[in-house]
C-alpha cells in the first residue's frame, strides 16, 4: 500500500479569492468599474471549483499524479487572484481615505505615494490581469471536469462542533507516561546517579522510533528530584536536523548562561567551571563520527559524573554515540496503556456516553499503533469527532500499521487529513517554524488572520476564531508543551502562552506545504539550496541580503510572511517583495510603505528605529503593529488614526515615546494596546481617547500626571472587561499595578 501523502491545502485559499471577490467595499467604491461582467463570471466560476476541491485533494493524497497537478496549478492561480482582489480592495480604502481628506494631512506628492491614483491606468492594468485570472480558471474548470472530481463541498466553519476544553488530557498524558515509563525512568536514573566519581563524560543514548516518547523520558529523567539534587548544572539543547558543532556550542553557552546567569562572553569551561552538570541533547541525527568527537572534547570540562543524555531514531547514530551496553533501547508501550490513551482522547469526558461498540473496537485500533503513545493519540483525537461505528470502521480501515520504513507517518497524515481544511491551512502554515521552535500562540494567529486563513465568522471576531482553532489542533496533538511563559518588565509580571511542534508533526506540515514554507539559516544553505518558490520564510543568520538578492534575481519575489530575528544585517531591498502580509524584522530597516500596500502584520520590536515614516499611515489593511521595546522610539506618526484595520498596538518599553498621536479613538477595531503614554504636548491623544476601544490584556498607562479627572473619568476603564492587568505609572514613581 503506497504510502499516504499530507494533502495539500488549495481550499482555504480559493473561499478566502471567493470571499474577496465579494467585498462589499468594492462595489461601494466602483474600483471594478468596467470589468463588471468578467467579476461576474469569476463569482460563478469559483464555488464550482470549491465543490470539488475536497475529491481532488485526496486524489493526490494517493498518488495521482494528474490531481496533484491540477492542484499545484490552482494554488498558483489563487495566489494570484488573492494579490489582484487585494489590489481592488486597496484602491476601495485609498479612494476612502481621500474622501476623509487624508491626503491633505500628508502633505505629499499623491502621484508618488499612490502610483495608482490614475483610475484610467488602473483600470486598465487591473482589467488585464483579472482577464488573465478568468481565463486561467476556464482551463481549470475544463481538467477538472475531465478528471470527473466528485461533488462534495466542505461545510462551513460554522457548522464545526467544538469540542470543550479538556484541562485534564495533558494530566492524563503525563500520569500515563510516568506510569508506562516508571522502569526506564528509573534505569537511566541509577545509571548516571552511579557515576559521580567518574572522570570521564557519560554518554546515554536513548533510541527508538519516532513518536515512542523519548523526549517525554528524557523530561522525567530531566526534572526528576534525585537528578535536580545530584547535578549541579542541567542544560537542554534540541538538536534536531542541524548538527553543526559551532552552533551546537552556541546553543549550549547559551543554555548554561541562562541557569547560571552568566556574561554574554563566557565560554562554556568558564561557565560550568568544574561543576557536574547533565546535557540532553534532544532528537540527534548526526552519523559523522568526528563530529561527535568534536563537540565531546568541548564540553569535557565538567566535574565528575558529568553526562550526557541523547535521544535519537537511529540506532548507528546511538551507537557512534556511546558502547552497546550503555544505549538504551524504547519499548513499544503496553497495549493497555495504548488502549488507555485512545479511550482517553477519543471521548471527551467521563460523563459523556461510551457506546459499548465502539469500546470494543479500541483494541484492534489499539494494534495499528505499534506501541506507539504519539499515534494513538493523533488516532484517538481524530476519533473524537467521529460518532458512529461506521466512521469509526472508516478510520480503522484508512489507518496503516505503523513499521519500522514509515514509522507512525501514515497515522499522523491520516490524522491531519480529517482535519477541517481552514485547520489543515493554519496547521500547515506552522512548517515555516523550524524544529522545536518556541512558538508565541498570540503571534501565531496574528500571522493566520494576516494571511486570511481564519475563515470570517459571523458576530464572531478573528481572534477568537483563532484560539478555537489554536485549541483544537491542542486536543488533537498537533501542537504540544504548551504553557504560559512569565516575564518581567517595569517589575511587573506578565505571561505569554507558548507552544511548540513535536518533530513527526512538523513533517506532516512540511509535506502538506511543499517548498511554499522554509525555515532557513543563511549561513549554512548555499543559494542553490534555496527554495525560491517559498511563500513563507523563516529566517536566521548573518547573511539574509545574499540569500534574498538571489532570489530576486530567479525572480521569485511572491513571499507573503519573511521572519527574520537578527540585528547583524539590514534588509535593503524589502521593496521589492510587494506580496508581504507579514514582516517581522530587527535591526535597521528602511520601509517604504508604498511598496507594502498588503501588509497586515508589522513586526518591528526591539529595533533601533527613532521614528516611522509619516505615510505608514497609508497601510490600510495593517492590523498588527509591534513597536515593544523600541528604545529609541520617540513618536508616532500623526496619521495613525487613519490605520483603521489596526487591531494591536504594542508600545511598551519605548522609553523615549513621550505621547500619543492625535484622534487615537479613530481606530474603533483596537483591541490591544499595551502602552499608553498621556502626552503634555497640545496635539497628542488624551486618555479619554480610549473610551470607545474594546481593550482587552494588559494595559500600561504612564505620566499620568498628565492626565485631567474629566480625561481619567471619559477613559471609561473600569468598563473594559477584557482587561486582565492595569499598571499606572507617575514621572518618578513606581508603578502600581491593578489584576483581574
Amino acid at each position: 500500500m503506497a504510502e499516504l501523502m499530507a494533502t495539500m491545502v488549495v481550499g482555504p485559499l480559493v473561499s478566502m479569492v471567493k470571499e474577496k471577490a465579494s467585498s462589499y467595499l468594492m462595489e461601494q467604491y466602483k474600483v471594478m468599474e468596467g470589468m463588471e461582467e468578467q467579476h461576474k463570471i469569476l463569482k460563478r466560476k469559483l464555488p464550482a471549483i470549491l465543490d470539488v476541491i475536497a475529491d481532488a485533494e485526496e486524489q493526490a493524497a494517493k498518488h495521482r499524479e494528474g490531481a496533484k497537478a491540477w492542484l499545484e496549478e490552482l494554488r498558483k492561480v489563487a495566489y494570484q487572484a488573492n494579490d489582484v482582489f487585494d489590489e481592488f480592495k486597496y484602491e476601495a480604502l485609498r479612494r476612502k481615505a481621500k474622501a476623509n481628506w487624508q491626503y491633505k494631512m500628508l502633505g505629499m506628492d499623491v502621484i508618488k505615494l499612490f502610483p495608482t491614483h490614475n483610475r484610467i491606468v488602473f483600470r486598465y492594468r487591473m482589467g488585464n490581469k483579472l482577464r488573465m485570472i478568468l481565463n486561467a480558471i476556464e482551463v481549470l474548470i475544463t481538467e477538472m471536469n475531465a478528471f470527473r472530481f466528485k461533488f462534495r463541498p466542505e461545510p462551513p466553519m460554522s457548522s464545526m462542533k467544538w469540542r470543550k476544553t479538556d484541562s485534564k488530557i495533558s494530566e492524563h498524558s503525563m500520569d500515563i507516561a510516568n506510569r508506562s515509563r516508571e522502569e526506564d525512568r528509573q534505569k537511566i536514573v541509577k545509571s548516571l546517579l552511579s557515576q559521580a566519581s567518574n572522570g570521564d563524560l557519560t554518554v546515554i543514548p536513548i533510541v527508538g522510533m519516532g513518536g515512542m516518547g523519548k523526549t517525554t523520558l528524557a523530561q522525567l529523567i530531566y526534572n526528576d528530584p534525585q537528578i535536580q539534587k545530584h547535578f549541579q548544572l542541567l542544560l537542554w539543547v534540541c538538536v534536531s536536523d542541524n548538527f553543526d558543532v559551532d552552533s551546537l556550542a552556541k546553543s549550549i553557552v547559551e543554555a548554561a548562561r541562562k541557569q547560571k546567569n552568566c556574561n554574554e562572553r563566557a565560554e562554556f569551561k568558564e561557565v560550568v567551571n568544574g561543576q557536574r552538570f547533565l546535557l540532553v541533547l534532544d532528537d540527534v541525527w548526526n552519523r559523522e563520527a568526528s563530529k561527535w568527537e568534536a563537540l565531546k572534547s568541548y564540553v569535557q570540562h565538567g566535574g565528575s559524573g558529568s553526562s550526557v543524555l541523547t535521544t535519537t531514531r537511529d540506532k548507528t547514530v546511538a551507537e557512534i554515540m556511546a558502547p552497546p551496553k550503555e544505549v538504551h533501547h524504547l519499548k513499544d508501550l503496553n497495549e493497555n496503556f495504548i488502549k488507555e490513551i485512545i479511550e482517553r482522547s477519543a471521548f471527551n469526558s467521563e460523563e459523556e456516553k461510551r457506546q459499548s461498540e465502539l469500546l470494543e473496537m479500541v483494541g484492534d485500533i489499539a494494534k495499528k499503533c505499534s506501541g506507539s503513545p504519539l499515534a494513538a493519540t493523533a488516532l484517538g483525537s481524530t476519533l473524537r469527532t467521529k460518532t458512529t461505528k461506521k466512521e469509526w470502521e472508516a478510520i480503522l480501515r484508512r489507518s496503516t500499521i505503523c513499521d519500522e520504513e514509515n514509522g507512525i507517518l501514515p497515522i499522523l497524515k491520516l490524522s491531519y487529513n480529517c482535519l477541517p481544511s481552514y485547520m489543515r491551512q493554519c496547521f500547515a502554515f506552522c512548517a515555516i517554524f523550524p524544529k522545536d521552535h518556541v512558538i508565541d500562540v498570540e503571534m501565531l494567529i496574528q500571522l493566520w488572520m494576516a494571511n486570511c486563513f481564519i475563515p470570517e465568522q459571523q458576530g464572531e471576531c478573528p481572534e477568537i476564531s483563532g484560539k478555537r482553532i489554536f485549541s483544537e489542533l491542542v486536543s488533537r496533538s498537533f501542537f504540544q508543551d504548551v504553557k504560559g511563559i512569565p516575564f518581567e518588565f517595569h517589575d511587573i509580571k506578565d505571561s505569554k502562552i507558548t507552544a511548540k511542534i513535536h518533530d513527526l508533526m512538523h513533517d506532516v506540515a512540511q509535506s502538506s506545504m511543499g517548498k511554499e514554507c522554509a525555515a532557513i539559516d543563511s549561513e549554512s544553505i548555499g543559494s542553490e539550496d534555496f527554495p525560491y518558490s517559498a511563500r513563507h520564510l523563516f529566517l536566521s543568520g548573518d547573511r539574509p541580503e545574499v540569500i534574498l538578492n538571489s532570489s530576486l534575481e530567479k525572480g521569485y519575489p511572491g513571499i507573503q510572511t519573511l521572519i527574520y530575528s537578527s540585528q547583524n544585517e539590514d534588509l535593503q531591498n524589502l521593496s521589492k517583495y510587494r506580496s508581504l502580509r507579514a514582516l517581522e524584522i530587527w535591526g535597521g530597516i528602511i520601509l517604504k510603505p508604498k511598496y507594502h500596500h498588503h501588509l497586515r502584520y508589522l513586526d518591528l520590536s526591539c529595533s533601533e528605529i527613532k521614528a516611522l515614516p509619516e505615510d505608514i499611515s497609508i497601510l490600510y489593511h495593517l492590523q498588527t503593529l509591534n513597536l515593544s521595546h523600541c528604545s529609541n522610539l520617540h513618536r508616532l506618526p500623526k496619521g495613525t488614526k487613519y490605520m483603521t484595520a489596526l487591531r494591536h498596538l504594542y508600545t511598551h518599553g519605548c522609553e523615549r515615546l513621550k505621547s500619543m498621536p492625535p484622534n487615537l479613538g479613530h481606530l474603533t477595531c483596537l483591541q490591544t494596546l499595551t502602552c499608553f503614554v498621556a502626552g503634555a504636548c497640545s496635539g497628542c491623544s488624551d486618555l479619554g481617547e480610549l473610551r470607545q476601544s474594546d481593550l482587552g490584556g494588559r494595559l500600561e498607562l504612564t505620566q499620568l500626571e498628565n492626565v485631567t479627572k474629566a480625561d481619567a473619568k471619559a477613559a471609561n476603564l473600569g468598563k473594559k472587561k477584557k482587561l486582565t492587568e492595569l499598571s499606572l505609572g507617575w514621572a518618578d514613581q513606581e508603578y502600581k499595578e491593578a489584576q483581574r
